[in-house]
């Protein structure tokens, strides 16, 4: 069950999460790097999503994709976004401030030996949002302050016209925060709760 799992904290090798005093090593779930492992990094800035997370969410959102560009405002690790490509996504551009976060995004982009098919940009997600081109088919947002930034963050990418028509934007928050029906030029599509992990996708 999704629920009991709401107690966990990184080990020194930064490849295992703890769950309840069980060691659980992070992966990629599926695709083509399926099952290589995943470094983490959790701290004030920055919280891992689960594998089983992970894996619910995709199964909202896929489970597989013919080609598209990822958006990760708030990468983490990078295993939302490296999953995204792992399942059928083109590319993905990675945004991270943390500097330890990004050491461990690096990794993990390493990993893959497809580096060519991630751009990571190292600095806060408003500076990134005036500086992004293109569209992006698949954005995660994944903020410290869940509320506030989602809204203000896919209020600017709808202004910045950088989500393409068939957008769907991820939201994984605490499970008690409450997002508008409708932000902008996208509306809530799904909306489920894991565990202590609520997933809101918004299409337009």
């Amino acid at each position: 069950m999704l629920g009991s799992f709401n107690c966990r904290l990184t080990i020194s090798n930064r490849n295992f999460m703890i769950f309840f005093g069980i060691m659980v090593p992070m992966k990629i779930v599926s695709g083509t790097y399926g099952g290589r492992p995943l470094k983490t990094l959790e701290g004030k800035t920055t919280r891992p999503t689960s594998d089983k997370v992970r894996g619910a969410m995709f199964n909202m959102i896929g489970p597989y994709f013919d080609g598209g560009r990822v958006l990760d405002l708030y990468a983490g690790s990078g295993g939302l976004s490296i999953e995204a490509v792992s399942r059928g996504m083109s590319e993905a551009v990675l945004v991270e401030r943390d500097r330890r976060a990004q050491e461990i995004v690096a990794a993990n982009i390493a990993m893959t030996k497809e580096k060519e098919r991630f751009q990571l940009l190292k600095m806060e997600a408003k500076q990134a949002l005036g500086l992004l081109t293109g569209t992006f088919d698949l954005v995660f947002l994944d903020p410290p302050y869940a509320k506030e930034e989602i809204v203000r963050d896919i209020e600017t990418l709808c202004e910045r016209q950088l989500l393409s028509e068939d957008v769907m934007i991820v939201c994984e928050t605490d499970k008690h925060v409450e997002l508008p029906e409708e932000i902008g030029q996208v509306g809530i599509w799904k909306e489920k709760i894991y565990g202590i992990s609520k997933v809101t996708v918004y299409v337009r």
